[in-house]
């Protein structure tokens, strides 16, 4: 008897239980994350490297090229450096940005004709070697960004491929709501009853361009990268010049994943250039690139959308993140909350607060009145209490990466009354490295021109107002003019709380209400990980067509006759977009 072979069930029937257990979590409103759940013995049956082994890949990467075999090769480009002092010297493949455009767009039609529940799956599996490469992805995020290697973890590991997970099953819930076929009926003009047939087909935008952002790239960019390829869309990653090699591990393991699964790796590729060649803006304004992720200043996103006019952009700016002070009934919670959102990743936290607003004739505490001095010296206070111990330092603050940070510091040192200097601090495991506590500088209202602008690195604002009203007024107009990712309101008045929420909503940033001891300050908040710009974002990544065609009448046959099919007399395609 002929031996039969075994079938491999493919990546969808593999991931089906997972995918179908995240969708349903999404759709209830629940919170279902396997990949963090999965620690200690469950994620080394996973398949979790530990940490030596990913220490010794990792030293691998170091100082060799990083082969991808991408079209349209014409050198090699290194553009890392630690701040940490390891040499990187790694070389990432420069091409050709219009040979990748076009073999992004050979393989768009066999990726569209993979169907979703292909694409779905695929992307599972990606995410699936991801996680088991968690340990080597942080220290990646580690060395190019300068965050401390525990946030490196939760910005890089298993939170991270949560989120990128919540992205497929969003994705591909999106995609199942498209009917495959179509059934119309009615009546012509004469009241003859006519019945129509068609398909309905889920239609790519095309080319997406992923451009990475510097201090958590993979963190701010697995749900636009996720969401286009089970959507369709085939992706150019762009990472920052700074920034690579967390993303170039990505693409890798997404090119290999796609090729044994029989389809181009080119449906992923990564696109590295020096910084003076503007890569970002030329891929960004290519004809054929049709999507744009980016999350970073509101600068470029605005440049972005104002040139990119041939591509659907999903810019998520950082902004001016406010804290509106009016009142609370826990004042040290409040204080050493906000002391510990001002230190964490020394400020390059894309929901660090810039901005807090507080009435210069003080607020209402549970321990008393409190003036805008006294808040400015208790919150510097509280943050010299939390950098006290070299321990706490390592893990709270990282390495200062590039000089517009230093540049930074020492102008907004300039600008007014320093409530606290930021000085140097030493690291206990890297005694060379630059590392900084934040700096906070006392302005007032009249000061706009300083507050309403980013600054990088940890750099605040201690901004006096008039009232309550007047800090809710301003936060309101810098918002909405310059953007920004969230807001923080302290009061124990129903009334601001109401008022600073429809504030919010108008200006189109998330919002916490007294929460002192879990600002949304990194990935391993409980309030970090809201979606992205809801369903919207998938949607946005594809249109639907259909195609209708009258169905065959059928004529009622006489008795003992045979039934006579009249052909088709009329078609129809339909383009929408959703």
């Amino acid at each position: 008897m002929e031996r039969l072979k075994a079938v491999r069930p493919s990546a969808y029937e593999r991931h089906r239980a997972l995918l179908q257990e995240v969708v349903r979590a999404l759709a209830a409103g629940e919170c279902h994350r396997p990949f963090t759940e999965a620690t200690g013995q469950d994620a080394a049956d996973a398949g979790m490297r530990s940490t030596r082994t990913a220490a010794k890949v990792f030293g691998s990467l170091l100082g060799r090229p990083f082969d991808l075999d991408q079209p349209g090769e014409t050198g090699r480009v290194a553009t890392e450096s630690s701040p940490y002092g390891i040499g990187m010297g790694i070389g990432y493949p420069s091409c050709d940005p219009a040979a990748l455009v076009a073999a992004a767009e050979r393989a768009t039609a066999g990726w569209r004709a993979a169907g979703p529940y292909q694409r779905a799956g695929l992307a599972v599996e990606i995410l699936r070697r991801l996680n088991t490469r968690s340990h080597e992805l942080a220290l990646a995020v580690h060395h190019t960004t300068g965050q401390p290697l525990e946030a490196a973890f939760r910005a890089a590991g298993p939170p991270a491929q949560d989120r990128a997970l919540e992205a497929v099953a969003q994705a591909f819930a999106e995609s199942e709501r498209v009917p495959a076929d179509l059934l119309w009926g009615g009546t012509r003009g004469s009241g003859e009853p006519v019945e129509m047939r068609g398909t309905c087909t889920l239609v790519p935008r095309g080319v997406s361009l992923l451009i990475g952002c510097p201090d958590f790239p993979l963190w701010n960019g697995y749900s636009g990268l996720f969401a286009s390829l089970v959507t369709g869309n085939p992706v150019i990653v762009a990472p920052h010049p700074r920034a690579v090699l967390p993303l170039a591990i990505t693409v890798r393991v997404a090119r290999q994943v796609l090729a044994e699964a029989g389809h181009s790796p080119d449906i992923v590729a990564l696109a590295v250039a020096e910084p003076e060649q503007r890569l970002h803006r030329r891929l960004a304004t290519d004809p054929a690139v049709r999507i744009v992720d980016f999350t970073g200043s509101a600068r470029f996103a605005d440049w972005l959308e104002q040139h990119a006019r041939q591509a659907v952009v999903f810019a998520h700016r950082t902004g001016l993140n406010a804290v509106i002070v009016d009142s609370t009934d826990d004042y040290r919670g409040l204080v050493r909350g906000l002391a510990h959102a001002l230190c964490r990743c020394s400020g390059m936290v894309r929901t660090t607060p810039q901005n807090i607003l507080v009435p210069t004739g003080g607020i209402a505490t549970d321990e008393g009145p409190r003036s805008l001095r006294d808040f400015g010296a208790d919150l510097g206070e509280a943050m010299d209490r939390l950098l006290g111990h070299p321990a706490r330092v390592a893990r709270l603050l990282g390495a200062i990466v590039g000089d517009e940070v230093r540049a930074g510091l020492a102008q907004a040192a300039r600008q007014g009354t320093v409530v606290h200097a930021s000085g140097a601090l030493r690291h206990p495991d890297h005694p060379g490295v630059d590392v900084r506590s934040p700096l906070l500088v006392r302005l007032g209202a009249r000061d706009e021109r300083i507050y309403a602008r980013e600054w990088p690195g940890p750099v605040s604002f201690l901004v006096g107002t008039d009232s309550t009203a007047h800090s809710l007024a301003l936060f309101r107009g810098t918002v909405g003019r310059h953007g920004a990712l969230y807001a923080a309101v302290h009061s124990t008045d129903p009334l601001v709380l109401a008022v600073a929420e429809a504030a919010a909503l108008d200006a189109g940033v998330h919002l916490v209400q007294n929460l002192a001891e879990d600002f949304p300050a990194d990935p391993s908040s409980a309030g970090a990980d809201l979606p992205t710009a809801g369903a919207h974002f998938v949607t946005g990544r594809f249109r639907v067509v259909r195609s209708r065609r009258q169905v065959a009448a059928v004529a009622t046959p006489a008795a003992g006759s045979e039934q006579v099919l009249v052909p088709d007399v009329g078609s129809a395609v339909a383009l929408v977009d959703v």
